[in-house]
């Protein structure tokens, strides 16, 4: 799942920057969206 860090964090031994778009794993990314400390980055499919 891609989100969009709303703060800096340590994730596997990468640093993850606020404001920057990462691939996480779903689990952990609606964990950090419901804590507020990401938030779901909605991708635009290119088919329409």
């Amino acid at each position: 799942m891609k989100v969009k860090m709303n703060v800096q964090t340590a994730y596997h031994g990468e640093l993850l920057r606020a404001g920057k778009e990462y691939e996480i794993d779903e689990e952990t990314a609606k964990r950090w969206i419901a804590s507020k400390l990401a938030e779901e980055v909605q991708e635009i499919s290119e088919d329409e």
